[in-house]
């Protein structure tokens, strides 16, 4: 099979069939009748697996995994990356606000340079000031405690070669963070500018955005356990400072420091660094217990397509 396109549903009704009708005219008009199209239903909470269902009927291109229950967004696009047989696989959103007629400017980029993965980049970041001042700053900050070069900006809608696919997929963590492992997998990735529409309202409030940022960092560096350890060093060695200044004027005044005040101060600040490293070690802890369960990130419910081959592989 010459293409694969895959892309997750969360609260895509009302999208569905137009992305459909629109990623299967981009998909004929490079390989003709060899692709496939799989939607992988995230647990979503309105009628998009009735919908998508209802279209396998009529199209054996379409494949719809339905997981069972959200596992979320990252781990729901690395299943489905696990499903799709293509030696080429465009992973694009559903919602339309990523245009499926990317595909074939994406597919001669490819050829182009020569690469397995072109990825789209937006020139300026859509939404709101707010949206775009806290995607900048998760990008700032995810290179500066990581290391890892993520452009800003960057889009989920990427064509990708089998080689890479199979590469990404060895990945097998639990706790994903998919921007993250684009770029650690290596290979010759291009980029191209595009513009993303607005078509529906993001579903990542500010805690998500934090949480998302938490899990993204703790997941590629250990970064945040090396400034424990400094700042622990630092705040030590100016309390034995201060212990000296204290000592030195108690000798040279005569005179023992007084005042409470400063000293519960000291106590509150120094409890709340202490609570917050034992937090930071905390995470990390919690990702091994993660990890060493080996637990599957996601479960399949079941698989709808009307391909009678796509029924027998499986």
């Amino acid at each position: 099979m010459k293409l694969s396109i895959v892309a997750t549903l969360y609260q895509s009704q009302p999208y569905i069939v137009e992305f459909h009708r629109r990623a299967s005219a981009a998909a004929r008009s490079l390989v003709g009748e060899d692709y496939e199209i799989i939607l992988v239903n995230d647990g979503s909470p309105d009628r998009s697996l009735d919908v998508a269902v209802q279209l396998t009927a009529q199209d054996p291109h379409l494949v719809v995994v339905d997981l069972s229950r959200n596992f979320g967004h990252h781990k729901a696009m690395m299943t489905g990356l696990g499903e799709a047989r293509g030696d080429h696989v465009l992973l694009i959103d559903s919602d339309l606000e990523e245009e499926p007629e990317w595909l074939q400017p994406f597919w001669r980029q490819m050829n182009e340079d020569a690469s397995d993965v072109v990825y789209g980049v937006q020139a300026a970041r859509k939404g709101g000031g707010f949206e775009r001042l806290t995607g900048a700053v998760f990008y700032k900050l995810f290179r500066l405690l990581t290391g890892i070069a993520q452009p800003d900006n960057i889009v989920t809608a990427r064509l990708m070669t089998r080689r890479y696919v199979d590469a990404l997929l060895l990945h097998r963590e639990r706790e994903l963070n998919i921007g993250g492992l684009w770029i650690i997998t290596g290979f010759r990735q291009t980029h191209r500018v595009v513009k993303k529409h607005s078509s529906s309202p993001t579903t990542y409030s500010l805690s998500r955005k934090v949480s998302h940022l938490v899990n993204a960092v703790t997941s590629f560096s250990s970064l945040p356990l090396v400034f424990t350890f400094y700042s622990g060093l630092l705040i030590s060695v100016t309390a034995l400072f201060y212990i000296l200044y204290l000592v030195s004027r108690y000798f040279s005044a005569s005179s023992p420091p007084d005042g409470y005040t400063s000293i519960v101060a000291s106590i509150w600040f120094f409890s709340g660094l202490i609570i917050s490293f034992i937090g930071v070690q905390g995470i990390y802890i919690a990702k091994i217990f993660s990890e060493v369960k080996q637990r599957p990130y996601t479960i399949l419910r079941k698989i709808h397509t009307s391909n009678s081959d796509r029924e027998t592989i499986r």
